[in-house]
């Protein structure tokens, strides 16, 4: 039985447009909601003295920047196949992943050191100015999270761009908080807490999805595949006596590509064909394994003696 490669035709995975075209829409729309209301956040906080409102105001501009990138991501991701990019563009969604959780780790940065400044020089912040726009702050990023819920499940692109718009509802909802504890307590340092918190909830936000996308850029086993049960799944197909050299990475968002050896019994070149598809169909239904390569070995040869396995592949 000769080598076999099984592999869908360039851009025929399974991909449907529509989804796409429905969250490249809703991730433009929200970068434009987001400069908006930087604006008008900036210059609350601004004129409120509240740094957790400028603070925020930074994060909302970062997740501008990652919205943007997202969404160009996903636009390119739409590009055919050639002979210079044989996989498409589909990497260019954690490429855009990454850079977001870049943009995280630096402005987390910035807002530290400026709450560690107000935190040694404290100034009287607004309490009202924090209440108002970072409640209506809320609102706004729970309800883009919301738009982006749905895709957010198989893309890391969109999924960094979700975790942005999950941190700015959650780090505007702490800023509606230190309002309060200013307004009641007349305590400015509540203010530059708060903005440390904000901080930290950026940094570990971003460092989920920068470990998430160094994964995928070094081709390790994608989220939520085991292994053992991987080999169990090329196993159980009849006439499969045993795989290695078994590698699983991810293309790109929705494309995870399989290559194997799999060890079988002496059989006819049809039936080395069924055993073929039942790895196969194995591969896709249980795991979504959308690209596989499998190189077939016949019990009692070497991988590297071609007319053997030609020879008692039929029968002879």
């Amino acid at each position: 039985m000769m080598p076999h490669d099984h592999s869908y035709p360039h851009g025929a995975h399974d991909y449907d447009h529509a989804p796409r075209d429905v969250t490249g829409r809703a991730l433009a729309g929200a970068v434009g909601l987001t400069l908006a209301f930087v604006a008008i956040e900036a210059l609350f906080g601004w004129f409120g003295h509240s740094l957790a409102v400028l603070s925020d105001a930074g994060h909302n501009l970062a997740d501008a920047a990652a919205l943007g990138f997202s969404w160009y991501a996903v636009r390119i991701a739409e590009r055919p196949s050639h002979e210079g990019m044989t996989y498409g563009y589909h990497r260019m969604g954690i490429v855009a992943a990454l850079a977001n959780a870049g943009s995280l780790a630096v402005i987390a940065l910035v807002i530290g050191w400026e709450a560690i400044s107000k935190l040694v020089h404290p100034e009287a912040p607004n309490p009202g100015v924090m209440i108002g726009v970072a409640a209506v702050a809320v609102v706004l990023n729970a309800a883009i999270g919301f738009r982006l819920r749905g895709s957010a499940t198989g893309d890391v692109n969109v999924r960094s761009a979700y975790r942005h718009m999950r941190g700015d509802a959650v780090s505007a909802l702490g800023v509606v908080i230190a309002g309060i504890i200013v307004a009641i307590t007349n305590e400015p340092r509540a203010d530059p807490i708060v903005s440390l918190l904000i901080a930290a909830l950026i940094l570990w936000s971003g460092y989920g999805v920068f470990r998430e996308s160094a994964t995928v850029l070094l081709e390790g086993t994608p989220r939520g595949i085991e292994m053992p049960a991987l080999i169990d799944a090329i196993r159980s197909a009849n006439g499969v006596l045993d795989v290695h050299d078994l590698h699983v990475w991810m293309v790109g968002p929705g494309v995870i590509a399989c290559s194997c050896h799999i060890l079988v019994v002496e059989q006819s070149v049809r039936e080395g064909q069924q055993v073929l598809r039942a790895v196969v169909h194995n591969l896709e239904s249980r795991f979504h394994i959308t690209h596989t390569t499998i190189q077939v070995e016949v019990e009692g040869c070497e991988s590297s003696d071609m007319y053997c396995i030609a020879q008692r592949a039929v029968g002879r």
